[in-house]
């Protein structure tokens, strides 16, 4: 049942936060800054009026999902730390002597809570708005690109994952006491997901009875994160493997599996949207959506920075129609070609190579000629992709001729096209302010090393929308209060 709106009760206490928090204190600041009462009214849907116990303040359990997004922790670890961090309790909203939550009451809150995925639009449309009222937004341009992040659990299975963890852990324990060597199980090395869970079990209650090795942070740690990678594993059982990861590509040789958030940013540094997708996912399809998010946000934009990927035709054409200014280097393959039918394939500027509806990419790009006369001969590009895996492919209908010897993927060469923004491509200005597109390379980069944002938090990509939304909430915040005080 959602409970009534209550102030906090007057304690004898709170004066230790004034005394001990300084008043630049980042979550003192976001505090003062940022209205949480807005969660109440999205999240009340999610609870019943006058059913069941009375549930913890739903804008106190966001701010702990905000806090793990902040400090890349743990549930467990992060219910630790706010039993003696006075900052934390200040965020939270709860005087220094109350009670923290039992860490299962924040699992539960992010699986059955939050699994809204317009709550990353709504955390984003808060943010900018919050620049908007302090007229701090450069409202203008925005710098686009994506993001990978890594699944957490494995291609294959969750099996690697645990294995990973619980290696992580015995060896954290063997460098403080070499004598449990002899006490832990002996790694399980089979291939049956249940029964590396059991000898998970049996290595996270021998440990647990060891209080002494638990009171050490380098222990507690990674033994938290293990014991939530099992729960999570728990909840989702009937997957063998993340449902929603796929596997997307950093270079020809190089992959990932997991997903991609796409990005549109201020110039000073603002994310006005973001999509989160599936990893095989290419960028230039996001462009749109993405401007089209920024302005409902409060961007006014009129020019575009992004990496060749954005550069296609349908990019070109949109940006022509809406009178926005886009720099973004030709490519030959996707901005001189005419590809065949429809938006099912995807160019990875990467790899340089085009990906088909499941997620493959092509083994070998060859340059042809095609029918025509003289000068007016044109040429294409072919992608060839391996045969054996399109006759047991399940999206096989879509592009692929049963009994067929090849699956290729043309691409027309037109040579005249486009020079109107290859001509732009060689003025100073283009040259210029292309270069400022390092900046949300330098976001991605801060949202990962800082946040965490390098590995999902759990399976499905509602966890990782969630991850995201925490995260980008955080991170505006932080730019926000940045720019704030630059301009005092």
């Amino acid at each position: 049942m959602l409970p009534k709106k209550t102030n906090l009760s007057p304690s004898a206490y709170s004066e230790l936060y004034d005394i001990l928090i300084p008043k630049d204190n980042k979550l003192r600041k976001l505090a003062n800054l940022v209205d949480f009462s807005f969660v109440r009214d999205e999240l009340k849907d999610k609870y019943s009026i006058d059913m069941g116990r009375t549930a913890i303040d739903p804008v106190q359990m966001f701010k702990y999902v905000l806090l793990k997004a902040i400090y890349n922790l743990s549930d467990r670890d992060l219910v630790e730390r706010a039993k003696t961090d006075l900052s934390l309790k200040f965020f939270l909203g709860l005087n220094p002597e109350d009670d923290i939550i039992h860490p299962s009451l924040l699992s539960k809150f992010r699986r059955q809570r939050l699994k809204d995925e317009s709550l990353l639009e709504i955390l984003i449309r808060k943010s900018v708005e919050i620049a908007v009222e302090y007229k701090i937004l450069e409202k203008d341009a925005v710098i686009i690109d994506a993001t990978h992040t890594a699944a957490c659990f494995n291609q294959n299975s969750p099996i690697q994952a645990l294995k990973k963890a619980a290696t992580l852990l015995k060896r954290k324990v063997y460098e403080i006491d070499n004598s449990m060597k002899e006490i832990l199980p002996e790694s399980y090395n089979g291939r049956k997901l249940s029964d590396e869970q059991k000898y998970v079990d049996n290595l996270l209650s021998i440990i647990q009875k060891r209080k002494n090795l638990l009171k050490l942070e380098r222990i507690s740690e990674p033994f938290n994160k293990l014991t939530e990678l099992q729960e999570d594993l728990k909840e989702y059982l009937k997957y063998s493997k993340d449902p929603d990861a796929r596997v997307g590509h950093k270079s020809k040789e190089k992959s990932f599996f997991g997903y991609k958030t796409h990005l549109a940013m201020s110039k000073n540094g603002i994310i006005t949207a973001a999509v989160v997708t599936s990893g095989e996912r290419g960028d230039g399809k996001y462009l749109e959506p993405l401007i089209i998010e920024s302005n409902k946000n409060g961007m006014n934009v009129k020019e575009i920075i992004g990496d060749c990927a954005y550069s296609g035709r349908k990019n070109l054409k949109f940006t022509q129609e809406n009178d926005i200014t886009l720099m973004s280097k030709l490519t030959t393959a996707i901005t001189k070609g005419t590809r065949k039918s429809g938006e099912i394939w995807d160019y990875n500027k990467d790899a340089q190579s085009f990906i088909c509806p499941a997620g493959e990419i092509s083994y070998k790009t060859l340059l042809r000629d095609k029918a025509g006369v003289g000068e007016k001969r044109n040429k294409s590009l072919v992608y060839y992709f391996d045969i054996k895996k399109c006759n047991t492919c399940p999206l096989r209908d879509k592009c692929f001729k049963p009994g067929a010897k090849t699956k290729t993927y043309s691409v027309t060469i037109k040579d005249n096209e486009y020079q109107e923004q290859e001509s732009f491509e060689k003025s100073e200005y283009f040259k210029k302010e292309v270069k400022k597109r390092y900046r949300i390379e330098a976001k991605n980069a801060e949202l990962k090393i800082q946040h965490g944002y390098n590995k999902s938090w759990s399976s499905g990509i509602s966890a990782m929308t969630l991850q995201g939304a925490m995260t980008i909430l955080y991170v505006n915040m932080k730019r926000i209060l940045k720019l704030i005080d630059e301009n005092e």
